[in-house]
This record gives C-alpha cells, sequence and structure tokens, in this order.
C-alpha cells in the first residue's frame, strides 16, 4: 500500500504522521503544500470527500490573521477554493489519500494501523 500525503514538511503533525508510517514500514508519497501549490480539481475532491469544514484548518494562526470577509469566504467551496491555494497553510494536515480512494483528514493513528 502506498498513501499520498499531503501537507507542510514543518507542521509538528506532519513529523508525527511521518514517523508513524516510518515505523508500521508503511510505504507513502509526500505531496508539500509549499513546494506544488494545490489546484482546484484536488481541493474539490478533498471537499467532497471530507467536507469544507474538515479541510480548512480554522486553528492555525493563518486563519486567525484573516480578516472577517475573508473568514466569510471560506463558507462556500467556490470562494474558499481560491484562498486556500494562496494560503496553504489553512488547509487541515495531513490529508491522507489512500489506495482505495478513501480520505482521511488529521492524523488518526488507529485507522492509519488499519489499513493495508
Amino acid at each position: 500500500m502506498s498513501v499520498k500525503i499531503y501537507g507542510i514538511k514543518n507542521c509538528n503533525t506532519m513529523k508525527k504522521t511521518f514517523t508513524l508510517f516510518d515505523s508500521l514500514g508503511k510505504d507513502y508519497e509526500f505531496i508539500d503544500y509549499k513546494k506544488q501549490q494545490p489546484d482546484t480539481k484536488l481541493l474539490e475532491s478533498f471537499i467532497e470527500a471530507l467536507g469544507l469544514d474538515t479541510v480548512i484548518n480554522r486553528k492555525g494562526t493563518t486563519f486567525r490573521k484573516l480578516e472577517e470577509n475573508t473568514k466569510a469566504d471560506l463558507e462556500s467551496k467556490e470562494t474558499a477554493i481560491p484562498i486556500l491555494q494562496e494560503k496553504s497553510s489553512m488547509i487541515k494536515r495531513p490529508i491522507l489519500v489512500f489506495d482505495d480512494g478513501s480520505m482521511q483528514a488529521g492524523l488518526d493513528e488507529d485507522l492509519i494501523r488499519s489499513k493495508d
């Protein structure tokens, strides 16, 4: 099994994710938002599978620094996607895409351990 892991390399949750995969001997491909900006199709697939509220990281500094009108634009997929492309730090980390097409947002160790 090879999983695609989307996120930002220097995030603590990402580091825990890599450590878990490495300790389990599970293969993965890492896609860094800072090096490869997420395109519209990818973000639409995340939102369709996980929901807009799950995809947006509202706990981070980037979100908290936004002006209120920009925060309001995050309530609609059509206006949220360009913001998420520009400010990829606001995308929940990690987002995992498994071979079977299923997705997971955030670090769920039990789910990762159960996937083969």
